[in-house]
């Protein structure tokens, strides 16, 4: 019996959205979510307190950093990853794979798995699916991830082919080293890249699995968007209707609310923290660059309708002072941005319950980007392909 249920509360009469309750072991995560990246077991700039405390129930940590440090024998010993981080909330563990293309120079793909030589002290490292499952089930993540080959979005040819096959393959593999099904959910990830006729078939081979959800893999890194939502709608019209469908490393605004009308349930990026380091702060016309010197004597909050902790306390000529010499600016930004991204979510799921989505999504665009001239044209052709005409 898989440790996860999911319930669907409501969905969009015009649209594939969908608000749903997603039952995990430790507590319910409300859908859509927005999950926010702590690579090595903590969001940078933030702590694991911080982070709940802004209503997050469901966060991120990366197996291959935290394989290679601290290790998952330490990990395992401090009380797995939730009590090593002190988190009381759900986690992910991604599994490794998407570091066969961030780390490509360092890498080497058989069948086997992932040769991979470590960025910290050189020595080789042979990433396999069952060892991404040790790893995976000694740092006892709620939900964990198959490991699958992973190739950039950009990339075409036999390849591509070659990664969705494999993936198939791994994901069995993955599902028979799995020690702990009744306390850890294990999704398979959808690949194909752009071609509709492989991510069809990925589709077919991975839904006859009896895994407890799924992730839709490959996307977001550098194809065109318009290219991007047709692999997104393709696959969320062939998951199942009762497991949860978790679209990997998307975290724009615009993206979120069209990935939502597409039928995704959970999203992740590491977007809204790093960009916050950078001194940008997310708002909903877009974001405001704090280092710029025009906010040196604005006296307003980032955002006055948000009630997170940087926004009821600094004024932006405070964090535009800040940013010169003191990296507290950086977390202050990434509280807000993370709670930005957390907002958004709550609005989006609030309208499906309140069946005012489409309006919702109307208003969002409209505050986004002004008019509809400067709507992006993908975002207008993915919603009206699921009923959404704006305005």
């Amino acid at each position: 019996m898989a440790a996860l249920s999911l319930r669907v509360v409501a969905e969009c009469r015009q649209s594939r959205a969908r608000a749903c309750e997603l039952r995990l072991p430790h507590g319910v995560v409300e859908c859509p979510a927005f999950m926010p990246v702590g690579t090595q077991g903590a969001l940078k700039g933030l702590t694991a307190a911080q982070l709940a405390a802004l209503g997050c129930h469901l966060c991120l940590g990366n197996t291959y950093h935290l394989g290679m440090r601290p290790g998952p024998e330490l990990v395992r010993k401090g009380g797995g990853l939730h009590g090593f981080m002190r988190w009381p909330w759900n986690l992910l563990t991604d599994s490794g794979g998407f570091q066969m293309v961030s780390l490509v120079e360092l890498s080497e793909v058989t069948e086997k798995g992932v040769l991979f030589r470590s960025p910290y002290d050189g020595k080789e490292i042979l990433l396999t699916p069952e060892k991404s499952i040790e790893i995976q089930n000694a740092l006892g993540a709620d939900i964990m991830m198959q490991l699958d080959d992973v190739v950039s979005s950009t990339v075409s040819g036999p390849r591509v082919e070659e990664a969705m096959l494999r993936s198939i393959r791994w994901l069995d593999r993955c599902i028979t080293a799995h020690r702990a099904p009744d306390k850890q959910n294990l999704f398979a990830i959808i690949q194909g890249g752009l071609d509709p006729a492989l991510r069809t078939k990925c589709l077919e081979e991975m839904t006859k699995r009896e895994v407890p959800g799924f992730a839709i893999g490959g996307l977001s890194g550098g194809e065109a968007k318009d290219h991007f939502w047709r692999m997104v709608a393709l696959s969320t019209s062939r998951l199942p209707r009762d497991k949860p469908r978790y679209l990997m490393g998307v975290g724009y605004a615009t993206d979120l609310v069209v990935c939502v009308a597409l039928g995704c349930d959970m999203f992740d990026c590491v977007f809204p923290t790093r960009t916050a380091r950078f001194g940008s702060a997310l708002i909903p016309s877009g974001s405001l660059p704090l280092k710029n010197k025009q906010y040196a004597t604005d006296l307003r909050p980032i955002d006055e309708n948000c009630g997170c902790p940087t926004c009821q306390r600094y004024s932006r000529a405070f964090l535009h002072a800040l940013f010169r010499h003191d990296t507290a600016a950086m977390h202050h930004v990434t509280v807000h941005n993370i709670a930005y991204q957390l907002n958004l979510m709550r609005s989006i799921r609030e309208s499906i319950i309140k069946q005012r989505f489409p309006h919702f999504v109307q208003d969002f665009m409209k505050t986004m980007y002004g008019n509809r001239e400067s709507y992006p044209q993908w975002a207008t052709e993915a919603l009206a392909s699921v009923g959404i005409a704006l305005e």
